[in-house]
């Protein structure tokens, strides 16, 4: 039953990981259904740690796009600068939310990990979505590709992921695209360059909460973490291609519309008594 429930975390976690919804609401929610066994910390382990899964699914389809070291002969790898550049722009992107995850991680957490903070920030994150993409209509972009971004727009939208970072339920995904949305960025680089930055954001709060935890995992509490990976993992390979095919051709705001929706339906579990957290 629990490599079940695994399963079903790991769906969830592949789903809501990529798309602009807040996989924190997603998993709130579902912990209150479908409850792991174990210790609250190995759970609070386990909902972090799944997420290595989906960010592997990344690594696998864009592979070509981030690995900077090609081998063409026997003696030494050839480093193509146009990917350390990239690197460099993810890295740079990223240092203020890990700064401010490392510092307050665990106070943001008891400040802001419940049901009505994590609601409100589904719908403000909604509303501005739909708010964002009707302005946007009609005006052409100015960033079309990854390698025009600028200093000044990946430090813009290392800025608005911090938000993410603060409060939970904004979503990681959806505080980026909302960023790289306002200074131009085309929908399609705004999801790539979001995918981009999940690989060292989410492999830093892995190795974080593992540290917290400690490596003392019982057998079971192993297999249960593989199950989950493996299938957010599976899932994420298909949600990374589907949202990439997606904003070829529509815009944001029918995530906009669901986060207002599931931010409705988080305040109403809490006043009704179902949700705990």
């Amino acid at each position: 039953m629990e490599f079940f429930k695994a399963v079903i975390f790991g769906i969830v976690e592949g789903i809501t990981e990529w798309l602009p919804v807040s996989s924190t609401g997603h998993m709130i929610i579902l912990d209150e259904f479908v409850r792991l066994k174990g210790s609250d910390s190995f759970i609070n382990v386990f909902l972090v740690v799944i997420q290595l899964g989906a960010i592997l699914a990344v690594v696998v389809l864009f592979w070509n796009r981030l690995f900077p070291f090609q081998f063409r002969d026997r003696e030494k790898p050839v480093i193509e600068k146009d990917k350390m550049v990239l690197w460099g722009k993810i890295l740079l992107a990223c240092i203020p939310a890990a700064v401010i995850g490392v510092l307050f991680d665990s106070t943001f957490e008891a400040l802001f990990y419940h049901a009505v903070p994590v609601a409100i920030a589904l719908i403000v994150f909604g509303v501005a979505f739909i708010l964002i993409e009707r302005w946007k209509r009609g005006k052409p972009d100015k960033i079309t590709s990854v390698d025009q971004l600028t200093v000044s727009a990946v430090l813009i939208i290392g800025v608005f992921q911090v938000i993410a970072a603060v409060f939970p339920g904004t979503s990681r995904s959806g505080a980026t695209i909302v960023g790289a949305l306002l200074i131009g960025v085309s929908r399609t680089v705004a999801a790539e360059f979001t995918f981009y930055l999940a690989v060292p954001v989410m492999l830093g709060a892995s190795l974080l909460r593992v540290l917290q935890y400690g490596f003392a995992f019982t057998g079971t509490e192993l297999m249960v973490l593989g199950v989950g990976m493996v299938t957010a993992f599976l899932i994420s390979l298909a949600v990374v291609r589907f949202q990439m095919d997606y904003v070829k051709k529509h815009d944001f705001q029918i995530f906009g519309w669901y986060r207002i929706a599931l931010g409705a339906v988080v305040i109403l579990l809490n006043v009704l008594g179902v949700l705990q957290v």
